[in-house]
């Protein structure tokens, strides 16, 4: 039986002992350093199976498909012939379960480098190359996982007059280690409805009245609970704002929300539109990063549009105060005030 034959068995007998233990993915990137068995194409002039090491980083895309960037380096000699290649590229790995054993096909691209040294020629020099093959991951730990693939790694050499001939075919086998940067992520338990009450006579239940329509609580945030003085940075920990994100993602029926900034009239018009475009983009940023979809949220700046209130006062530490209502950022029915210029 050959290897190929024998890696399409393994994965047939690891999908059927973790049919029955399906996860939710992880969608943390995660780190891959593996060890790599190659058997090089004769053409190359050696014969001998050698090995080498890589480092990918990967992560999963969706249920059907983790995506995996890095490159791997392998050597081989036979007496005083030697070969190195160098490849550097892109996998796409195709899922055929998302359970604690998840067997793939793979398919990829990149750039190979290729090294000879023999009695007939010395060359070295960069070619595209393509990639396919099988193979499996194995969860060992929340963040860990064991991968192993085996596949073709076939060279379009370009310099078909140094190398002797214009095609390779090399076999790969690779045995890693994934390790995720974060956990995955907890579900939720679910709540358990009450046992209902026996009652000798129940009432008729009442007429059903539609909920009320889903609304956000205005929340005014002060100048340090936002910004530093004169800067788009925000300030950490913001809790208002982990709350604000945690409202969008329970509800992901509200889209289009709107972020705007606004400034008050000090300082000159051009200034104060780019800070307020600047600020608006910093919140919506931070929720994004908290996981709210980027595509439900827009970022607009207006400098010192609407007003909110008018000061006539003379004193500027005291006109900084009254205009304080002006600046601000609006969040769809959300409003935060800050303090700053």
């Amino acid at each position: 039986m050959n290897n190929t034959n024998k890696i399409a068995l393994a994965v047939a007998m690891f999908c059927a002992a973790g049919s029955t233990l399906a996860q939710e993915i992880n969608p943390s990137w995660y780190i891959q350093p593996s060890v790599v068995g190659m058997k090089p194409d004769a053409d190359f002039g050696v014969n001998d199976r050698d090995w080498g090491g890589g480092l990918k980083f990967g992560k999963a895309v969706n249920q059907n498909f983790d995506v995996q960037f890095g490159a791997t380096h392998v050597r081989a000699e036979d007496g005083s012939a030697r070969y190195r290649q160098t490849v550097v590229g892109a996998d796409a790995l195709l899922m055929l379960s998302r359970s604690a054993v998840r067997p793939f096909v793979l398919f990829g691209a990149g750039v190979e480098r290729d090294k000879v040294e023999n009695s007939i020629r010395r060359v070295s020099k960069n070619s595209p190359y393509l990639t396919a093959g099988i193979g499996v991951q194995a969860s060992l730990t929340p963040q860990l996982s064991l991968q192993a693939d085996l596949r073709s790694v076939r060279g379009f050499l370009r310099h078909e007059d140094l190398y002797g001939f214009s095609r390779s075919n090399n076999k790969y086998l690779t045995i890693g280690l994934n390790y995720a940067f974060n956990p995955p992520p907890v579900a939720a338990a679910p709540v358990m409805a009450p046992a209902p009450v026996m009652e000798a006579a129940p009432a008729p239940a009442p007429a059903p009245v539609a909920p009320p329509p889903a609304r956000f609580e205005k929340v005014t945030l002060s100048t340090t609970e936002l910004f530093a003085f004169n800067s788009a940075a925000l300030n950490m920990p913001q809790p208002k704002l982990d709350e604000i994100a945690a409202a969008l993602q329970a509800d992901t029926s509200i889209t289009d929300v709107d972020i705007t900034g606004y400034a008050d009239r000090l300082g000159s018009d051009k200034y104060n539109l780019k800070l307020s475009q600047r600020r608006a983009d910093a919140v919506r940023e931070y929720l994004v990063g908290k996981g709210v979809d980027g595509s439900r949220l827009k970022a607009y700046g207006k400098g010192e549009a609407n007003p909110v209130v008018t000061c006539t006062e003379k004193n500027r530490a005291a006109l900084i105060k009254c205009l304080e209502p002006n600046r601000r950022v609006e969040v769809e029915q959300i409003t935060i005030e800050k303090r700053v210029q």
